[in-house]
């Protein structure tokens, strides 16, 4: 048996029928690894009352019926599970790799231009810093959208100061040290800067994205042309075929 990488969480009242947990640590990354595997232990043995949870990068906000439960209570039970032992059943999910082909140019990436200029490269230097990027999927955010961190640029990207309101799906969208893919159409404050052919969540599939946190993201520019042949649909891992 050995220790979970959580043995203390901070809980904080979020208005009046939910709370915040966050993992206290200097280290971005050991905080951002320690809430994933905090989520997943919250999950598998839900307190009574909790109705749903929402991932941050760093946080996890727990909502609760008030009707049936208190915030001491959730407190005391988010507080207890993080210094359960760890367990078999609470084993790391076998992590998968997605090479996820992606069309750059300005189109498809209206921000990719501005992006370049902030960062103090050109277009085409972007495209190869993010296709040398290596990402990992750290949350499933709205709608089950993947939240990447690994974006290895020379500073983080500013969100745009008014965002866009009708953003395709497949658009790959980067802020900070971070990068997403849009599932649906919608706004979005990230930046644009390309959009992949395949679909990342079908909610006509018994399982409606094959990612989850962990996993391994990498983007392989290619032109208009190659994506048309691609004759791309679901996104599956590497080595999976439809």
């Amino acid at each position: 048996m050995t220790t979970a990488p959580f043995t203390t969480v901070a809980v904080e009242p979020f208005g009046d029928s939910a709370v915040m947990v966050t993992v206290p640590h200097p280290d971005q990354a050991v905080r951002r690894s320690a809430i994933v595997a905090f989520r997943d232990r919250f999950l598998a043995h839900r307190p009574h009352g909790v109705l749903d949870v929402v991932s941050g990068l760093e946080s996890l906000l727990v909502e609760f019926d008030p009707l049936r439960t208190a915030p001491e209570q959730v407190e005391y039970a988010a507080r207890l599970l993080a210094r359960l032992p760890d367990d078999r059943s609470e084993r790391p999910r076998t992590v998968r790799e997605f090479a996820v082909p992606v069309v750059f140019d300005e189109e498809t990436g209206p921000d990719l231009a501005a992006v370049a200029e902030e960062v103090g490269l050109d277009p085409d230097e972007l495209v190869e810093a993010i296709a040398k990027s290596t990402f990992t999927i750290a949350l499933l955010g709205a709608a089950m959208a993947p939240m990447m961190d690994g974006l290895g640029l020379p500073r983080p990207v500013r969100r745009r100061a008014e965002p866009r309101t009708d953003v395709a799906p497949g658009a790959l969208m980067i802020a900070g040290d971070n990068a997403i893919i849009q599932p649906f159409p919608g706004p979005t404050g990230w930046r644009v800067v390309g959009r992949t052919p395949h679909t990342v969540v079908d909610i006509s599939r018994p399982d409606p994205v094959s990612f989850g946190t962990g996993d391994i993201v990498r983007f392989v520019p290619v032109t208009r042309d190659e994506a048309a042949a691609l004759d791309a649909g679901f996104l599956l891992p590497v080595g999976v075929s439809p």
